[in-house]
């Protein structure tokens, strides 16, 4: 008999064996706990839930909801890494993720246009407008394409100062989707903070094949030089309104 064994021995004749046990079991918890501040482990991610998050990706794909289609797509492939849910959802991700920013680019231009029908004058003026980019703030130039039953269609820049330099007909150097396309212009006798392009319908032409134009101007303010650049990409002829028509002028 060893040591130990002739010591438990002893303890047990002693009526201490109940306490020794109960001592030795007690260090033997402590000793399989985990240390305190240790993180508890992960629960396996439960099938049923990946499953699920699947099928609402799948619906909203089926039913063209591109915004929230994109949303659970990253949520499975951050929550799913190497899953197979992720690899399907990989597949066909990338390509709605890029259908739904050229949705959004588009609305994006098309907010930026303008569509008013209203008496004027004595007639009925139907206008196409939009703002200038750069400049922003106060600064903005309009761009109008208008259509009016006694002055027929024009196509000019309107500002809030106190208008453009142009001597007589003059040039101006625009530039369509980077591509230069001189455009000649001209003052209103009448006076106001305006500039005309003199071939409103070649302007309106070029205008539906472009995205972005720039149009260079000198301001009578100072003779300061200006660059205007409209996105006109989400430009929409069918909500310009037709009207009948006048002779135009100047």
């Amino acid at each position: 008999m060893n040591l130990v064994a002739s010591k438990l021995r002893l303890f047990c004749l002693a009526g201490l064996c109940g306490t020794v046990v109960a001592g030795l079991t007690a260090c033997s918890q402590q000793d399989s706990a985990p240390p305190p501040g240790a993180a508890a482990p992960a629960p396996a991610t439960s099938t049923s839930r990946v499953a699920d998050d699947l099928q609402t990706y799948r619906k909203l794909v089926s039913i063209g909801n591109d915004e929230m289609a994109v949303t659970m797509g990253h949520d499975i492939l951050d929550r799913y890494a190497g899953s197979d849910a992720a690899k399907e959802v990989q597949q066909s991700l990338p390509a709605i993720e890029q259908r739904y920013k050229d949705g959004k680019e588009k609305y994006r231009l098309a907010a930026l246009w303008y569509y008013q029908t209203a008496p004027m004058e004595g007639g009925i003026q139907s206008t196409a407008t939009i703002y200038s980019s750069q400049p922003g703030g106060d600064d903005r130039v309009r761009l109008v394409l208008r259509r009016h039953t006694s002055w027929g269609q024009s196509v000019f820049l309107f500002g809030s100062g106190k208008g453009f330099v142009c001597k007589g007909e003059c040039t101006l150097a625009a530039s369509f989707d980077g591509k230069p396309h001189p455009l000649k212009a001209y003052l209103p006798p009448t006076g106001e903070p305006a500039i005309f392009i003199k071939d409103d319908p070649g302007f309106i032409a070029a205008l539906k094949k472009t995205k972005k134009m720039v149009l260079p101007v000198t301001l009578k303010d100072g003779n300061k030089k200006e660059e205007l650049v409209y996105e006109v990409g989400g430009f929409a002829p069918d909500k310009w309104v037709t009207v009948s028509l006048g002779n135009k002028k100047k």
